[in-house]
């Protein structure tokens, strides 16, 4: 019998991080207490879950004794597991008996409350269908909250759509209504639209009634920029579950480009309200004949303004050599694997390593997703690229030429198995910087909706356009600074704060609080060459301009002082008196006494010894490797000076390759 698991964490959390390292997927240890993860949540919400008492998805429930583990691992017993049949009977997870009977009360509570509602069903029971026609017939109403234009393709599904605003509704109109679907925008900090907050008080007071006989789907309509995103509609999406309504399919979450991501779910959504009948049975085997009742033409209505469908470009076949790091974590070996094959050039890298896991090794690990799912980015020829986005003639030397593939996995993260990195490290630095935006009180205009914000169109569009990244994964990894520096927040966490600072909708004590993580230590000042990002196309464009923005601030700011603003400013002035700009200079010129010494006895001898690239004879720079016979460290690069600030070589190259691209 399938069953609903559900998981909270009562009153006295120590924040121990024992059930995080345990579950990370389900369980977030913050500063005070335990979260149950929004991604594993049927509501999408993101707290203790101890007042919603949300079920958990069903991918994650099917990994009970992982989530019992977690809670076994939890010195003072805070995490409570519910386990609820079908038939709305409660029942403790497995766990050890003294834990079951610590547990006892709070899943008793779940039990009663359950039992005192109607039970709702995880998943849609199919009844026998006898055909479109039988089931055409009685009561076929269609209640749309808020309304759309979808309401012009509900009658081609046999419905008769009502189109109400939630406040010409009372939270008692929905008792007897068999089909529902709710389209609701987030205003705010996570508010209810001034149209729906009636309703929604009294959807939450002891008169609200309970719903045994609807079925739903939610359309949920936000913005990422705000921190509660789209919480009106996984508000209401909760409130139908606990209410004893059906969940048709999952809710959407759309951003501010829903007329593009919102229309085939709800031709998705259509179907399966029409594959209700009037006692309220869903008829799953009805969808197929429903979604072609629509037909062609009327899908493509219905889907106006989603993508197109991409055309089937073919490219012939071409022999390829394809090289693939590999890493066993149970032995430590590490190396590469290579194939040669034949190949359609027209294959993205994604098909490629999908076709050599099921033909050739089965052990072989990736991310695999859609083709835009910024979580499978890999390294393919020293490119940061996502697989699924990217075909191998690309990577082709010429028309004709060999097709060598060099796959290995993102750098800056640790290596799980084979290609499969863990972006921990990345997700760790963004939680800890608070990116959330606090948006400041400011003037609006009294619409048909309500009170809304106004920004001129050129300023929005420099927001949106200075934040398009196709993965921050992905460019997290961008920088030669992250793998030598852990500590650094990274590239993608620091665009993604200065282009939030910059809007001018946020509050003063926002951008302040978003621009000490900018300018502190683990900031912008710890990325040592902006290049490196600057060098990974468009991506890379984007958020070097907001790097070298952030950091020409966070300088002004601070006034140039510390190392780096030492650095930028007695370089200068170097250079300025010795109208001599070279490697010594670059060393040396970061202090006041290296200026000084640069001036008057640095710069001839190592001229003279052959330690530069000023465009002097051939023959100096070889005089360097004469001098330098036997000594390791001065081959093919300048001697340690005793006076450098910079510890770390990285950040050496870094300084060179910014001021003279010839080394």
């Amino acid at each position: 019998m399938a069953a609903v698991v559900k998981v909270w964490i009562d009153e006295g959390c120590i924040t121990c991080d024992a059930c995080e390292d345990t579950f990370p997927e389900v369980f977030h240890v913050t500063d005070d207490t335990c979260f149950i993860r929004a991604e594993a949540r049927v509501d999408g919400g993101y707290d203790e879950n101890r007042d919603s008492k949300s079920a958990v998805t069903s991918e994650f429930a099917a990994q009970l004794e992982i989530i019992e583990e977690a809670a076994d691992e939890c010195p003072v017993d805070v995490i409570i597991i519910a386990v609820e049949t079908e038939g709305g009977e409660a029942e403790p997870a497995e766990e050890s008996a003294a834990e079951a009977e610590e547990a006892a009360p709070a899943v008793v509570e779940v039990a009663e409350a359950a039992a005192a509602a109607e039970p709702a069903a995880t998943e849609p029971a199919a009844a026998a269908s006898g055909g479109l026609e039988e089931l055409m017939q009685g009561e076929r109403d269609l209640l749309l909250l808020i309304g759309s234009q979808s309401g012009k393709a509900a009658p081609t599904y046999g419905l008769a759509p009502r189109i109400k605003m939630m406040d010409d509704i009372a939270i008692g109109d929905l008792v007897g209504v068999r089909r529902v679907i709710i389209i609701c925008s987030t205003w705010g900090e996570g508010d209810m639209p001034d149209t729906a907050e009636d309703l929604w008080q009294a959807a939450n007071s002891s008169a609200a009634p309970k719903l045994p006989g609807t079925s739903f789907g939610v359309c949920s309509l936000g913005d990422t920029a705000y921190e509660f995103y789209c919480q009106s509609g996984k508000d209401w999406d909760g409130w139908f579950e606990k209410a004893g309504a059906t969940r048709l399919l999952d809710r959407i979450d759309c951003d501010l480009d829903y007329e593009e991501t919102s229309p085939p779910w709800i031709a998705e959504a259509l179907a399966h309200v029409a594959a209700v009948d009037e006692a309220g049975n869903f008829h799953a085997d009805a969808l197929d004949d429903l979604r072609a009742l629509a037909g062609p033409e009327e899908r493509s209505r219905v889907a106006a303004g989603a993508a197109f469908d991409i055309p089937q470009l073919t490219q012939a076949e071409r022999q390829a050599t394809v090289k693939v790091f590999r890493y066993d974590p149970v032995t430590g070996e590490s190396g590469h694997d290579v194939w040669q094959c034949a190949l359609p050039a027209h294959m993205s890298v994604l098909e490629v390593l999908r076709l050599l896991k099921g033909t050739q090794d089965g052990s072989l690990t990736f991310r695999d997703g859609a083709p835009d799912d910024p979580t499978t980015g890999l390294l393919v020829n020293g490119r940061l690229v996502l697989p699924g986005r990217v075909s191998i003639s690309q990577f082709a030397r010429g028309d004709e030429g060999a097709l060598n593939l060099r796959i290995d996995p993102l750098p800056a993260y640790d290596v799980i198995r084979d290609l499969a990195v863990d972006h921990d490290s990345y997700q760790r630095h963004l939680a800890a910087s608070r990116p959330w935006f606090r948006g400041a009180t400011r003037d609006g205009a009294q619409l048909d909706q309500g009170v809304m914000g106004m920004m001129d169109a050129p300023t929005a569009a420099n927001l949106h356009a200075a934040q398009d990244i196709a993965s921050n994964q992905l460019l997290h990894s961008a920088s030669d600074t992250v793998p030598h520096n852990r500590e650094y927040i990274g590239p993608a966490v620091l665009s993604r704060l200065w282009n939030r600072s910059q809007d001018p909708r946020i509050s003063d004590a926002g951008r302040a609080a978003l621009l000490a993580v900018i300018q502190g230590a683990d900031g912008v000042k710890a990325e040592a060459d902006i290049s490196s990002v600057n060098r990974q196309g468009r991506m890379g464009a984007v958020a070097s301009a907001n790097l070298y923005a952030a950091k020409r601030a966070t300088l002004q700011e601070q006034h140039f002082t510390g190392r780096h603003g030492a650095h930028v400013w007695f370089f200068t002035q170097t250079v300025k008196l010795s109208g001599t700009l070279n490697e010594t200079v670059l060393a040396g010129g970061t202090l006041k006494m290296g200026m000084l010494r640069n001036l008057y006895r640095g710069i001839l001898p190592r001229m003279l010894l052959g330690f530069t690239r000023t465009g002097g004879p051939i023959m100096r720079d070889k005089q360097s490797f004469l001098i330098g016979a036997g000594i390791p460290a001065s081959i093919g690069k300048m001697p340690k000076l005793v006076n450098s600030p910079v510890e770390d070589h990285h950040e050496v190259v870094a300084l060179y390759n910014a001021m003279d691209g010839r080394f």
